[in-house]
């Protein structure tokens, strides 16, 4: 009698199981699903003018909205399906281009042919010293990767959300065969001559090199310099710190995450330094810079005479190094770029101060300069300022843009190493444009927002975006949890400045949230 009892009972707890997982479960996460505070979120056609401006139908409320998803495993994939990740923009016309396909495939054709002729010299130069440098063929290919990335680059960024080419690209530098290995061309400007009486050395204590890939590509190699559990002693100046390879590889995933997409593609590599660098170089200078160490590993150090010794060398485990890969952007004689102060660049001493640092309003004064008086070029270094303040790069001395697009084309953010040097402290100084300029880009904030939500958050979907790269875990999960932390410090920000000012002054509309008329809100109501 008591074992019918108890098969009953096991009956019935095994039916009522059944019921929850298969029918009441599902019925749950539907409803979590469903759209709340009378928020649509329809996107119909969603697209930027040919002015830049974006049209988007959207009903929700002011401060807050929630999308229509549907249930996935992906929060990655979630996100990038979010419409505010979905909008599209019209035909590019050749103005909106930065490079034309034949101009581009016939420069790189003349380059390939000059580099055929130059490493049969070096072959043979090497060969009457008795240096064996093998002979890697080119195999230059139009739809290579790296070459569609740089067709892809217009005047809105510099690859589009659904570019293939970029994870292709990504592949390229993670297992291409590498052909050549020397100097970047800053430190090839040093010539080995430094001034060590200056504060700020001009290469920094880095180590970076210029790889070519078989199918011609580029990328940049920073070696590792620290481990991911070390933090930058709280001792140490911002332009004395490491460059970290991990912290490349995370900006890029971060700008993407952020849909920003002014980052060029970088991925994680294991580098043999023997066979990768030191027998395919042809540069001498950097040849004699290799030594083995005590403990048998493969070594190399920089060719700036104040780093110049062993103890600033890295090496390989015993030759092999891991470090970030990072796309080179097309040349400067057919992509030309400038370089330009960042209105709030850091004193580089060890006791001076800037006008920002000491001045609240100086804000004002920046808006009366050109050219941040008008067009998007302020909200655009305030894009900047968010962007270096979630990785806590202090560091953002210069911006960079193609001539190309002008006053309005958007700013490279490049050279990121110096970021996610500590994951304990937030430093708010960063924020400065945004705390003094009290202004946002309306979609900017709206990601922002759309991260800071549970079902976006942005730890996780930056934990799965960074899961793809073969050197993780990139970042720690301490890194990982303090982008979270300082998200809500940029939204609380934006919050005082609302507060303070009002919706309409803060928040700058980029795109019009109807489906009337587009027009370019060029630099918004700026005040």
């Amino acid at each position: 009698m008591r074992r019918d009892r108890l098969l009953v009972a096991v009956t019935l707890v095994t039916l009522l199981a059944a019921d929850i997982h298969f029918v009441l479960l599902p019925r749950l996460k539907n409803w979590y699903h469903l759209p709340r505070e009378s928020c649509e979120c329809r996107v119909t056609n969603g697209s930027v003018d040919n002015r830049g401006a974006t049209t988007l139908t959207w009903m929700m409320t002011s401060q807050n909205f929630t999308p229509v998803s549907t249930e996935r495993s992906s929060k990655l994939e979630r996100l990038f399906s979010h419409p505010l990740y979905n909008i599209r923009l019209p035909e590019l016309g050749p103005d909106e281009l930065l490079l034309q396909r034949e101009e581009l495939r016939n420069y790189y054709k003349r380059k390939v042919s000059r580099w055929e002729r130059l490493k049969k010299f070096y072959i043979e130069a090497a060969a009457a010293s008795n240096i064996t440098i093998p002979d890697h063929p080119v195999t230059f290919d139009p739809e290579a990767s790296w070459l569609q990335f740089h067709l892809g680059i217009n005047r809105y960024a510099l690859y589009a959300r659904d570019d293939s080419s970029v994870d292709r690209l990504l592949r390229d530098m993670q297992t291409a065969t590498v052909i050549s290995a020397d100097f970047t061309q800053d430190e090839k400007a040093l010539k080995g001559a430094c001034d060590c009486s200056q504060v700020v050395k001009p290469s920094g204590l880095h180590l970076k090199l210029a790889l070519k890939l078989q199918d011609f590509g580029k990328a940049m190699f920073k070696p590792m310099r620290q481990e991911r559990h070390e933090e930058t002693p709280e001792n140490f100046f911002y332009f004395v710190d490491f460059q970290r390879h991990n912290a490349e590889i995370a900006a890029f995933h971060l700008d993407r995450v952020l849909d920003f997409r002014r980052v060029p593609p970088v991925a994680g590599r294991f580098v043999n330094v023997t066979g990768e660098i030191l027998y395919i170089t042809h540069n001498e200078e950097l040849r004699s810079v290799f030594f083995i160490s005590p403990a048998n590993n493969t070594c190399f150090f920089a060719k700036c005479l104040y780093v110049c010794k062993s103890e600033y060398a890295v090496c390989g485990h015993p030759d092999l190094l891991e470090g970030s890969m990072s796309a080179y952007l097309p040349g400067l004689s057919i992509a030309p770029r400038i370089s330009i102060p960042n209105p709030w660049i850091r004193s580089y001493s060890f006791t001076g101060r800037e006008e920002w640092e000491i001045n609240p309003s100086y804000c004002d004064t920046v808006k009366k300069l050109y050219p941040y008086n008008s067009g998007n070029r302020l909200l655009n270094i305030i894009d900047m300022a968010v962007f270096d303040f979630l990785t806590g790069n202090m560091d953002r001395h210069h911006y960079e843009i193609f001539t190309k697009f002008g006053d309005d084309g958007f700013l490279l953010h490049l050279d990121n190493a110096r970021g996610f040097g500590r994951h304990s402290h937030d430093e708010m100084s960063i924020l400065a444009p945004l705390t003094q300029c009290c202004m946002i880009k309306r979609s900017t904030l709206f990601r922002l927002k759309l991260l800071a939500k549970s079902e976006y958050r942005l730890s996780d979907v930056m934990r799965e975006s960074l899961s793809r790269d073969p050197l993780t875990p990139v970042l720690s999960e301490e890194h990982l949890q303090a982008l979270d932390r300082r998200l809500a410090q940029v939204l609380r920000t934006v919050g005082k400045c609302v507060k303070k000012l009002g919706e309409t002054h803060v928040v700058i509309t980029d795109f019009v949230e109807s489906s009337g008329v587009t027009t370019r809100h060029r630099g918004g109501n700026k005040r």
